[in-house]
């Protein structure tokens, strides 16, 4: 299989191994150039025996030891150049200005900074007790809103047991009642247990009728239908019941105080009969009166 398959690729093949050729005569005809000895990179330092001289003239060998004399005369030498004074130089000068002013520098820094905490701190101060009055100023508030709201609340108070008082007293839940009524000077609600609290006379046994006793104050029953009487029960029963103006009975509980038997049966023949009795019309009458039907079961009828 041919490598070279068109005239393009053969072409650069070509071309490829003339360059290549030419470069290989161009490295063998000049070659490359170095030397030899290799050049030193560094400094150069002068010959010398000791670590300190004089002169111009480069001895090839070692120098002779210095006399006794000459090393005397250096070693005094060496001794007044030590106890002569040495004058402050601008530069040492300088060098101390230098410093204090950094010292300056500094000390003003640090006192920058202790100005900046202490600014800090009696912004958080400031921050602090502006908090504390503000919640106090909210404590307050609600102080006098609370106080207003019990005010409001006593005065709804004496409000309700001064018309509860015009009206003739109301039950507190716990069967205890404000205000009375009667024909006499001492306080109380005279009457009987099992009688009507509207009916306008105080002694007796109360009204009856045929098939029990229909208690509505002044008024009277017209239409007295007996209730009906299938279980094997007896006693007395009373029912609560709600007239309006028409003498019409609209609503009726069996059941209430002074029951003696509380049979379903009975319970349930007793509100039949009660929601069909009629009483006379009153205009004069409250469009809703309370009164109390009594229905007597027996055996023996």
């Amino acid at each position: 299989m041919s490598l070279l398959k068109t005239k393009h690729e053969r072409k650069s093949a070509t071309l490829t191994a003339i360059i290549a050729v030419i470069i290989l005569l161009l490295i063998f005809t000049f070659g490359l150039t170095y030397f030899d000895p290799p050049k030193e990179f560094g400094i150069a330092v002068n010959f010398g025996t000791t670590d300190f001289g004089s002169g111009n003239v480069q001895p090839k060998e070692a120098l002779k030891p210095a006399s006794q004399e000459e090393t005397i005369k250096e070693e005094v030498i060496e001794e007044k150049a030590v106890e002569e004074p040495v004058e402050p130089s601008s530069a040492s000068s300088e060098a101390a200005e230098d410093v204090i002013t950094q010292n300056n520098e500094e000390a003003i820094a640090i006192k920058k900074r202790e100005e900046a905490k202490r600014k800090e701190e009696a912004k958080l101060e400031e921050a602090r007790k502006e908090e504390i009055r503000k919640q106090e100023e909210i404590d307050r508030k609600a102080e006098i809103e609370r106080e207003r709201v019990e005010k409001e609340k006593q005065e709804i108070a004496a409000k309700r047991k001064k018309t509860d008082a015009l009206m003739g007293g109301f039950s507190d839940g716990d069967g205890n009642a404000d205000g009375g009524e009667g024909d006499d000077n001492k306080p109380g609600d005279k009457g009987q247990v099992t009688g009507d609290p509207n009916a306008s006379g105080y002694y007796g046994t109360g009204g009856g009728g045929s098939g029990g006793n229909y208690r509505l104050g002044n008024r009277k029953a017209t239409d007295k239908p007996k209730p009906a009487y299938d279980c094997n029960e007896q006693g007395k029963v009373y029912v609560s019941i709600s007239v309006d103006k028409t003498g019409k009975v609209f609503a009726a509980r069996a059941g209430v105080k002074g029951t003696t038997n509380s049979a379903p049966c009975l319970l349930v023949r007793a509100k039949e009969a009660a929601l069909k009795t009629r009483f006379n019309p009153d205009n004069n009458a409250p469009s809703k009166q309370i009164g109390t039907i009594i229905y007597n079961f027996s055996l023996s009828q």
